[in-house]
């Protein structure tokens, strides 16, 4: 059993062990054996990671915010027209604590291993190298597509607001992408928390907005409230991978575990990090159930998705407007993130990786720019919203935010063995139900979202990748 560091400080530099007893030294330049180790790089090293390390709790919730609440939430109430009323605010509250939980055994695992950069390395410790690159690469990807995903909302956003059916869709598409690629420039997390408020500020904003507006639709139309055709169980004609795919739309809008190794390696003070994650989880809660639930009574089943749309098209339009900022500021968080663990991947015992001088500057501006091309190229390919949300959900989210948090705690945070004491029998209990909905919703998320799709193309209700058409993305 070896020692634990004593200090945050020390344990940075601790190497990190895999199950295959590979070990990797995240931060030193060199082997601590060797006569040869250069100092003075050393000390541009220490240096340049200094300016990495000034978030506090305030600031990691602002980023996990930012990370985590973005337009995806005004597809919400779609999900409860599907699902019907009383399972969506289940869904909601329930999925939502046990976000909040899985986010607090992450937050664990970083305490106790603070060597740990990124999602991918926090798996090295359980699955050894090959899970860490396999980890690594589900993580990048899922932010790229997250990136376009954005990208595409950003086009439907503007050709909402102008209103001009005549302009090829693809030249908001390469605004957004553009948009996307400045605001992710910023590259430490304590720089990007201020576009957060506006970014949280944006968000209330445009909810406020549609549930405001479609109340006052709902009141001016014929029967006024009662008359709106919500219900609080399923239709139903409602199919299987419909009410699943609903609920992957939920369960994406809890998805800020992923980001969140990363954003605590900048924290000034790790042990703060459980201030973040209940402030934003009661705020996600809230937000959710409350924007589901209304907008959902007021509109009824025709609620469309994102459900600005709904609101009427002079105030839709508005509502996109005031929406814009948390569109690229949510979006573009993305690339930076995966931006930030690419360079500490190949630049590992750099100073490059701490973005100082021209040539970090130089590096970091292109591998941005690498970034959201592909992730332009993404979201015409793949031209669907909630499939997007569903299919992402089911591949990635189901990882990262159960099934390998519940894997964490037995492996890496429970103490003693499993039957010894209430606490870890009760722990134990709820880290396999944990593991079990993780499995679940990869199964049959993956399933849902893929039949969905397929569904869509014989409907012919998929416009084609890479259109000019504005009419395709109304």
């Amino acid at each position: 059993m070896s020692t634990q560091p004593t200090s945050y400080a020390e344990a940075r530099n601790a190497p990190v062990y895999g199950t295959d007893d590979i070990i990797t030294d995240v931060s030193s330049t060199g082997k601590k054996s060797d006569p040869e180790l250069n100092l003075e790089k050393t000390t541009t090293i220490e240096e340049g990671s200094e300016k990495f390390h000034r978030l506090g709790w305030k600031r990691l919730t602002v980023c996990l915010i930012v990370e985590a609440i973005a337009l995806g939430s005004l597809s919400i109430p779609s999900a409860f027209a599907t699902v019907g009323m009383v399972a969506g605010v289940i869904l909601t509250i329930g999925l939502g604590l046990i976000a909040i939980y899985t986010s607090y055994v992450v937050g664990q695992v970083k305490l106790r291993y603070p060597m740990v950069e990124h999602y991918s390395d926090a798996v090295r410790l359980i699955w050894g190298r090959f899970g860490a690159e396999l980890t690594g690469a589900m993580f990048a990807i899922f932010l790229v597509l997250l990136v376009g995903s954005h990208a595409l909302t950003g086009t439907i956003a503007f050709i909402n607001i102008v209103d001009k059916t005549w302009v090829c869709a693809l030249v908001w598409s390469v605004v957004s992408a553009i948009i996307l690629f400045v605001v992710a420039l910023p590259p430490t997390f304590a720089e990007f928390a201020i576009l957060g408020y506006i970014d949280f500020v944006s968000i209330i904003v445009a909810i406020l907005v549609t549930i405001i507006s479609t109340g006052v639709q709902a009141h001016h139309a014929p029967g006024g409230l009662g008359a709106v055709n919500w219900s609080a169980w399923p239709p139903p004609e409602t199919t299987f991978y419909q009410a699943f795919l609903s609920t992957t739309n939920i369960i994406f809008a809890y998805s800020f575990a992923i980001c969140q190794f990363s954003f605590m390696s900048e924290m000034h003070t790790p042990k703060d990090y459980v201030k973040s994650i209940w402030a934003l989880g009661l705020i996600e809660i809230f937000i959710y159930t409350v924007t589901g639930a209304l907008v959902y009574a007021f509109v009824g089943a025709d609620i469309k998705s994102p459900a600005l749309l709904s609101a009427g098209t002079t105030v839709s339009r508005v509502a996109f407007g005031i929406a814009l900022p948390v569109i690229f500021i949510s979006g573009s968080i993305n690339a930076t993130v995966a931006g930030r663990y690419i360079m500490d991947r190949a630049f590992p015992n750099s100073p490059i990786r701490y973005i100082k001088d021209k040539r970090g500057w130089g590096i970091w501006i292109c591998l941005i720019a690498v970034i959201t091309v592909i992730a332009w190229v993404v979201a015409e390919a793949i031209p669907f919203f909630n499939a997007l949300l569903g299919l992402l959900s089911a591949l990635f989210i189901s990882g990262f935010t159960f099934y390998f948090p519940a894997l964490f705690w037995f492996q890496l945070v429970k103490e003693g063995k499993w039957y010894e004491g209430w606490k870890n029998i009760s722990l134990s209990i709820l880290n396999a139900v944990v593991f079990c909905i993780g499995l679940i919703i990869l199964g049959c998320g993956t399933y849902a979202s893929v039949q969905d799709i397929l569904e869509q193309y014989h409907s012919g209700a998929v416009r084609s990748p890479f259109t000019c058409s504005a009419e395709a993305y109304t």
